[in-house]
C-alpha cells in the first residue's frame, strides 16, 4: 500500500527512515507528502535519527493542519529491538506523548520525555557522541591487550564487570573477538548521525575534540569500504593504522 494511502487511514503513523532529507522528502513533498495526506487529529512518531531542527519545523508545519508530532529517536541497536527493549528519547508536547506512550512502551524498555520538539534528536545526539567515543577506546583497548599478550577474551569479560563496562565492551568486542563485523548499526547511519552531532555542535559554538576525532576515523572505515559494516568494524581501521590484526577465537 503506497505510504499516501496509509497517511490518509492511520491514527499513529510511525516512521523511520535513513537520513534527515529523507524524512523531510517524505513530510513535506507538495504532492506526496505526508501532510497532504494525514487526517486531522493523527499523531505522526518519527524514530528516524535526524536533525533537531527538521523536528522542530516538522512540529510547528503539523500545528497548521491538526497533526500532531513527536520526535522519537532510539537506541539500543538490533539487539534492543529484538528484545523490546530500546530506550526511546522523545521530544514533543507532554499531553501527545502520554497519548502515545502505551504504544511506545511495548517496544521500549524506557521512554522519557526530553523537552519540547527537537530535544529528542539532541538525546540521541549526545547519546552518540558517547558511543563514538566509548567505542574507539573499546577498539584501542583490543589493540592494546593484544600487543601487551593479554587474553583479549578474558580481559574483555573481566573488564565488562568494572568500572569500563559499557554495551560496546560487552555487547560489540565479543564480536569484533569473533570477527563478525555484520551490523547491529551500519557505519553509514553512524557517520551521519555524527555529522548531525558535529552540526549541532557548531550552531552552538562548542567544540568537542573526542567526538570529532572519533567521526575521522569512521569517515576513514566508508572511505575504506566499511559503510555497510557494523559500528564496531572500526577496529580494523586501528588495525591497519598499526599493522595488525587482533587474535580471534
Amino acid at each position: 500500500m503506497p505510504h499516501t494511502e496509509i497517511a490518509k487511514q492511520a491514527d499513529y503513523l510511525f516512521i523511520m527512515l535513513g537520513y534527515p532529507h529523507d524524512v523531510e522528502k517524505m513530510v513535506f513533498c507538495p504532492e506526496n507528502g505526508l501532510y497532504k495526506h494525514m487526517k486531522k487529529g493523527a499523531y505522526l512518531i518519527d524514530h528516524t535519527t535526524s536533525s533537531p531542527s527538521l523536528n522542530v519545523r516538522m512540529a510547528e508545519e503539523a500545528a497548521k493542519i491538526d497533526v500532531k508530532v513527536i520526535d522519537a529517536p532510539v537506541s539500543g541497536g538490533d539487539i534492543g529491538a529484538k528484545n523490546g527493549k530500546l530506550v526511546t528519547m522523545v521530544g514533543g508536547e507532554k499531553d501527545d506523548v502520554d497519548h502515545v506512550r502505551p504504544l511506545l512502551d511495548m517496544y521500549s524498555a524506557q521512554v522519557e520525555l526530553m523537552g519540547a520538539a527537537g530535544a529528542g534528536q539532541h538525546a540521541k545526539a549526545a547519546n552518540q557522541i558517547m558511543i563514538a567515543n566509548n567505542l574507539f577506546g573499546v577498539c584501542e583497548a583490543l589493540i592494546y591487550g593484544q600487543k601487551s599478550g593479554l587474553n583479549l577474551d578474558q580481559m574483555v569479560q573481566l573488564l565488562s564487570k568494572g568500572a569500563a563496562g559499557s554495551f560496546q565492551l560487552s555487547g560489540l568486542a565479543p564480536r569484533i573477538l569473533a570477527r563478525n563485523l555484520e551490523p547491529g548499526f551500519y557505519v553509514e547511519h553512524f557517520v551521519k548521525d555524527l555529522g548531525i552531532a558535529l552540526a549541532e555542535c557548531k550552531n552552538m559554538g562548542i567544540a568537542l575534540p573526542g567526538m570529532s576525532q572519533s567521526a575521522q576515523f569512521f569517515n576513514a572505515y566508508v572511505a575504506q569500504g566499511g559503510a555497510k559494516k557494523g559500528t564496531h568494524g572500526l577496529i580494523e581501521v586501528l588495525e591497519g593504522l598499526n599493522n595488525m590484526k587482533i587474535d580471534t577465537y
